[in-house]
């Protein structure tokens, strides 16, 4: 363990072996750091938070603080940070509230970049990359692998999808389907995440498999509703599919990121 005599580490906090914290870094009573955790300098750990082993983290990260949520009142939530991931300068996450099951939870081999945000309540997968800039409100949900672009921003409640990729300075305000890909403000459907899926090892079978089922989903007659119950009908062997079918159907009362010429029936 590693403790620079600038920082202020309160006597409580629990520090895992091969810790190395920087100059000028603070670390409140309830923080857990996991062993080999990097705090480079300056990084702020406060609240009910815990790091995992092996996460970095860089210059002016702010962790754990209160939600910005006016209807907070002090409970006393957490904020649970996996292992291998990269903060970068200026990061800030907070922690859960009452109304959104009192926790923040980011997974593991992720990387956020300077100045992004993961606001409270959301639930963020594992080998998620957030670019410069990103902002995630409270309550959302992001899935594993997972591209966020530099500036985009989601709003409150709202999911993306597992291998999804959202375009820089996307707005987006609904859900994004797993393996989507979704650009503009407001952000709308604009095909699948091939090259992401190329990069995760996905051969051209299960690729070709995914373009059918996406022209099945959101072209062709019948309303929306239909070709999805079709589609779950014709494909329902293959994994993938089913992954986006099963997120389709799980929240009936948000609406989708769909293609500038759908609208969800």
């Amino acid at each position: 363990m590693s403790i620079h005599p600038s920082a202020v580490i309160d006597p409580q906090a629990r520090i895992g072996q091969g810790a190395h914290i920087g100059p000028f870094c603070v670390v409140g009573p309830d923080v857990t750091l996991g062993e080999d955790v990097v705090l480079h300098s300056h990084v702020v750990v406060t609240g009910r938070t815990s790091i995992g082993p092996r996460t970095q983290v860089y210059p002016f990260a702010s962790l754990g603080h209160p939600p910005q949520d006016l209807k907070f009142s002090g409970e006393p939530s957490t904020l649970e940070i996996g292992s291998d991931n990269i903060i970068r300068e200026n990061v800030t996450m907070n922690p859960g509230t009452k109304g959104g099951g009192m926790k923040t939870v980011v997974g593991s081999h992720c990387a956020f970049l300077a100045t992004s945000h993961v606001g409270h309540d959301c639930i963020v997968g594992d080998h998620v990359v957030f670019s410069n800039a990103v902002l995630l409100a409270g309550h959302c949900q992001v899935g594993d692998y997972a591209i966020l672009g530099g500036a985009a921003a989601v709003h409150q409640f709202a999911r993306i999808g597992a291998y999804a990729f959202v375009g820089g300075m996307s707005g987006v305000e609904n859900d994004v389907i797993p393996y989507g890909l979704v650009i503009g403000n407001r952000a709308h459907l604009a095909g699948l995440n091939l090259v992401g899926m190329k990069r995760r090892g996905f051969g051209r079978e299960q690729i070709a498999t995914m373009r059918a089922a996406y022209e099945r989903l959101f072209t062709g007659e019948g309303t929306f509703r239909e070709r999805v119950e079709a589609a779950a009908h014709e494909f329902a062997g293959v994994d993938e599919v089913m992954q986006v079918i099963d997120f389709i159907r799980s929240d009936k009362d948000r609406a989708l990121c769909m293609p500038r010429q759908e609208r969800a029936a």
